[in-house]
C-alpha cells in the first residue's frame, strides 16, 4: 500500500504522493478519530463538568488529581462513585453521566474551546478521495458528551457512525463496537486492518492493537511525539496539520 500525504492545491484539498512517511487512506474501509485532544480542545470544559457533577453528589474535590485523558467517560464515573463508596450500577452510573451532560453543555456554552489544526480539511480530503473511507468517531465520550463537543465547532455531522463511552466502559471493547458498526454499515465483515484509527494518547494505540488496526498518533493533546512512540504506533505526526504538507510523520 501506497504511502500519500494531503496537500491543499488552491481551492481544492487533495491527496498527492509527495512524502514516503504518513499512511496511505486508499483502500482503507474506514477511518476512526478520537475527540478530545484529535479533534478539538474544550479548554477544559470536560473536567469542569466532572467536578461539578461530582460536588452535586456531595463530594466536591473527589475529581480532583484524575487523570482523564484516554479514559471513558462511563470509568471516569465509575471510578468517582467507588471512591466515594457509592454503588457503581449502570443505573448510577446513567444518572451521574446525564447530570454531567447538562453541565457540559454549560461550560461548552462558555466558549474557550478549539478546533485542533487543519482538522475541517483533513475531513474534506478524506471525503473527496475517489473512494472515500468511511469517516466514524471512537471516544471515551458518552455519545450526549460528543454531540455537544463537536456541535460547538460544528463538526456533528461530519461522521457516518461512531462508538461512545456509553457503550462500554473498556476503550478497547469500544474499538470491536467500532468495527462491528463499520461492518454492519458496508455489509460485509470488515478486519481491523482495514481501519485506521487516529488518536492523541497511549490508550487510543493500545484499542487499535485490540482490533489489529493501524494507528496515526497525533501530539496535539497531553502527550508529544516522544511520549506516542515510546508506545508505538503504526505513525505518528504532531499535528493533523502535517499530512496537508510535506510533513513530519514518523513510521515507527
Amino acid at each position: 500500500m501506497g504511502v500519500r500525504t494531503m496537500a491543499r492545491d488552491r481551492e481544492e484539498t487533495q491527496w498527492t504522493d509527495s512524502s514516503q512517511n504518513l499512511p496511505s487512506f486508499d483502500g482503507f474501509r474506514a477511518v476512526l478519530f478520537d475527540i478530545d485532544g484529535t479533534l478539538l480542545r474544550t479548554g477544559g470544559a470536560g473536567v469542569r463538568a466532572f467536578r461539578r457533577t461530582a460536588a452535586l453528589w456531595g463530594y466536591p474535590g473527589a475529581m480532583d488529581g484524575v487523570s482523564f485523558h484516554g479514559r471513558t467517560d462511563t470509568s471516569l464515573a465509575r471510578q468517582f462513585l467507588a471512591g466515594v463508596g457509592l454503588p457503581g450500577t449502570a443505573e448510577e452510573c446513567g444518572r451521574f453521566l446525564a447530570v454531567y451532560g447538562f453541565l457540559l453543555d454549560e461550560e461548552l456554552s462558555l466558549g474557550g474551546g478549539e478546533l485542533c489544526p487543519a482538522v475541517p480539511a483533513v475531513l474534506e480530503a478524506l471525503e473527496s478521495l475517489p473512494d472515500p473511507p468511511l469517516i466514524g468517531l471512537l471516544t471515551g465520550n458518552v455519545r450526549i458528551g460528543a454531540v455537544l463537543k463537536l456541535a460547538a465547532h460544528g463538526l456533528e455531522h461530519r461522521f457516518t457512525l461512531g462508538a461512545f463511552g456509553d457503550d462500554h466502559e473498556s476503550r478497547n471493547q469500544l474499538a470491536v463496537v467500532a468495527r462491528e458498526r463499520v461492518s454492519t454499515c458496508l455489509g460485509t465483515s470488515v478486519p481491523g486492518s482495514e481501519i485506521i484509527i487516529i488518536g492523541d494518547t497511549p490508550a487510543d494505540i493500545e484499542c487499535a492493537r485490540a482490533i489489529q488496526a493501524p494507528c496515526l498518533a497525533v501530539a496535539t493533546g497531553a502527550f508529544s511525539v516522544e511520549d506516542l512512540r515510546f508506545h508505538q504506533p503504526d505513525w505518528v505526526v504532531a499535528s493533523l496539520e502535517d499530512l496537508l504538507s510535506s510533513a513530519d510523520a514518523r513510521r515507527v
